[in-house]
């Protein structure tokens, strides 16, 4: 079935010995004892006075404003998407020390860890360590690589304290943020300096996280800028490897960065954001020797990568009814593994924001990005050109439509964008909000998104695998990039319900059908001869087509229940059905498998947080995943718990058991990324803050 391109069509279409044993131990054999205790607890003290509740009550977190989903201000109460927000007092309450672990708070998001250092995120299928249709973006700034269509988790590493919220969309963001904004948007805002004055100091250590610590200080530059500066060390073991050996995987970074807010006049507002890391994380590479003797070998290796990035957002205020705001950014890193890549990327993004008479609210703006990349492969993995110049140009425009004043509201628009590969290509979206009561809305919508080709799909020379036949030439079973690859392409139907039902217990539902066209296959192309690199050869080669279409569909639950002053319960469940099929002339063998089953149909979680005497609090949390089926990956459930004390204003402390149910666990096997797969294992850590 073709796939619309208007909005008239949309409509139409509708092994180091770990430490503290004991504690462990305790964490392990004694927690249910410690839950009913605590519970115990909880119920004698339900009557009497609550000295530190959550800064956020359920009526406070249907109102938390957002800006991800239209480049403008909006209380999820009234936006019509499937968002979820992680706020600051969730980061607090989490016990995690990166943004992946963060990030398994929210439904409907498929996260799993490879290896110590390297992740697969998802939304709503298809999951891989680079996963191709998740937009991720750091204060709007976008991080999706454009060599390998993903996101290098390990280097997006910023102090925790410093996020001010996570706006997670599931589902398309297009027609705002442009390709591979397919099924879901991540966008990660940082705090105001304003809001980090004075010093802090952050330390900690255990059997995996040895060793993690931040420096920050802020404070005024005059009496119009605030700023900040920080340094972020860490320290990571290695995982146990599939054979319970070392698995190679152990890593460390170090970043600083800053930040200045500053007042320009009453109407111009200046940010300034920036940081350098460095870091090195071991792995277990795949290499071939040589054409003689093609057969692919394991070793041991480092990854060395160093960046850093420079961005300015000045915000102007016309009036209460328009803004208008211009964000440009500078983004380098290198990247010393396989391809030994160097890029360079230069983006520019304006938008005005007005209201247009009684009923209208618009916003648009243009765009512009510039990315230089330089690589530098070897005998198993390169590009066909190593170095590539590209440019972006888009434009985009929303207007919401208030049908019935504060009660039904209409939002049409498009984003256009041109790009290096494809050219032109269309995302637009029709979204309406029907608030029925001041506590419950529905909300529906239609759109289109689109996957742009990335080097790797286009440029790659992956010699996978290979052979020396008797008597004759060797042989190379190679993949190849397809100069002519094209966008693959979406169309989404969503529906969503939000409701407070009580003054202290709120649900957010959505429900989705995804219909895909133009998906990436691998395809057998005839054998060929070549005398480069020597010695003669003959290649067998897979190249990259778009010969796959299917559906998806799944129901996305959360809720909030504040069940006593003192207590309160998150939990949430997600389920996923996907359907591939390949077109008539498609002779792949894996990609409908790989689909299907990197992801999986049902996930489940309930986080608790307790409210103790003296400054005490207690979380727990229970996640399930359930079973990939390619490659096979058991079902599982991560425990995690924090045993947090706030003694004093400025200083507090916290003991951390993560994935507490077994010594170790499979999360996700990765045949096709750039590092092998490992256990995960059993974690205990310590950690003290001090602010001043």
């Amino acid at each position: 079935m073709p796939i619309p391109q208007t909005l008239t069509d949309l409509a139409k279409h509708a092994l180091r010995k770990p430490v503290w044993i004991e504690t462990r131990r305790l964490l392990k054999r004694g927690g249910l004892s410690l839950l009913v205790a605590l519970s115990m607890t909880l119920s004698a003290s339900a009557q009497g006075q609550v000295e530190d509740l959550a800064k956020l009550s359920v009526e406070d977190l249907m109102n938390v404003e957002v800006t991800s989903v239209s480049k403008k201000e909006q209380k999820i109460s009234q936006t019509a998407s499937a968002i979820f927000v992680i706020t600051m007092e969730d980061i607090r309450r989490s016990g995690a020390t990166n943004i992946p672990d963060l990030l398994r708070l929210v439904p409907g998001l498929n996260v799993s860890q490879i290896n110590s250092n390297i992740w697969a995120i998802s939304a709503r299928g298809f999951n891989g360590e680079f996963s191709n249709k998740l937009l991720v973006m750091l204060d709007g700034r976008i991080v999706y690589l454009p060599t390998f269509s993903g996101v290098f988790w390990d280097v997006l590493d910023l102090p925790l304290e410093d996020i001010e919220r996570i706006e997670v969309i599931r589902g398309p963001g297009g027609a705002t943020w442009g390709a591979n904004a397919v099924d879901g948007v991540i966008n990660i805002i940082t705090k105001k300096a304003s809001e980090t004055r004075g010093g802090m100091i952050v330390a900690g250590g255990g059997n995996l996280e040895q060793a993690f610590g931040t420096m920050q200080y802020g404070g005024t530059a005059g009496t119009s800028t605030d700023y900040r500066v920080f340094a972020k060390y860490s320290d990571q073991y290695h995982q146990p490897g599939l054979d319970g050996q070392n698995g190679g995987d152990g890593w460390h970074t170090l970043r600083g960065g800053f930040r200045t807010d500053s007042n320009l006049s009453p109407h111009d507002d200046l940010t300034l954001t920036g940081d350098l890391y460095s870091s090195r994380a071991g792995d277990i590479d795949g290499t071939i020797d040589s054409i003689a003797s093609p057969t692919v070998r394991n070793t041991f290796s480092e990854t060395n990568t160093t960046g850093g990035y420079i961005q300015a957002d000045w915000n102007h205020r016309y009036s209460d009814q328009s803004d208008t705001t211009l964000q440009i950014s500078f983004d380098r890193y290198r990247r010393d593994d396989v391809l030994r890549e160097a890029r360079n990327t230069v983006d520019i993004d304006f938008a005005h924001h007005f209201r247009w008479g009684e009923r209208q609210d618009v916003v648009w703006g243009v765009g512009y990005r510039y990315s230089s990349s330089t690589t530098d492969g070897d005998l198993i993995f390169s590009l066909e050109p190593p170095d590539l110049n590209t440019q972006l140009f888009s434009a985009f425009v929303q207007d919401e439509f208030a049908l019935v004043p504060d009660r039904l509201s209409l939002t049409v628009g498009t984003k256009l964008e041109h790009n290096y590969y494809t050219g032109f290509g269309v995302m637009p979206t029709a979204r309406t909000a029907w608030t029925w009561s001041q506590r419950q809305m529905v909300w529906a919508a239609i759109s289109r998104a689109l996957r742009t080709p990335s080097s790797v799909d286009t440029a790659r020379n992956l010699n996978e695998n290979g052979f020396v036949p008797p008597g004759g030439p060797p042989v190379l079973i190679t993949i190849v990039g397809n100069p002519a690859f094209q966008n693959e392409q979406q169309i989404t139907y969503e529906a969503g319900y939000r409701s407070q039902l009580r003054k202290e217990l709120s649900v957010d539902i959505a429900a989705y059908y995804n219909s895909y066209d133009q998906l990436e296959t691998s395809e057998p192309a005839p054998p060929f001869f070549e005398t480069t690199p020597p010695p003669p050869h003959v290649v067998m080669p897979l190249i990259y087509e778009n010969l796959m279409h299917g559906e998806t569909h799944g129901i996305e639950v959360f809720a909030s229940w504040k069940v006593t002053g003192r207590w309160t319960l998150t939990p949430g469940y997600a389920f996923e059905e996907i359907h591939m099929h390949l077109d008539p002339t498609s002779q792949d063998t894996q990609s409908v498998a790989s689909a299907e089953g990197s992801s999986p149909s049902q996930w489940a979680r309930l986080d608790s947080h307790l409210d103790l005497l003296h400054g005490l609090t207690w979380d727990a949390s229970a996640n399930f995943v359930g079973r990939l089926s390619s490659p096979v990956v058991p079902s599982y459930t991560r425990v995690d718990t924090q045993l947090a004390w706030r003694f004093r204003e400025n200083l507090s402390a916290s003991l951390v058991g993560q994935n507490l149910l077994r010594d170790h666990h499979f999360e996700f096997l990765n045949p096709d990324g750039t590092g092998f797969a490992n256990l995960v294992k059993r974690s205990a850590y310590a950690k003290l803050t001090w602010t001043f």
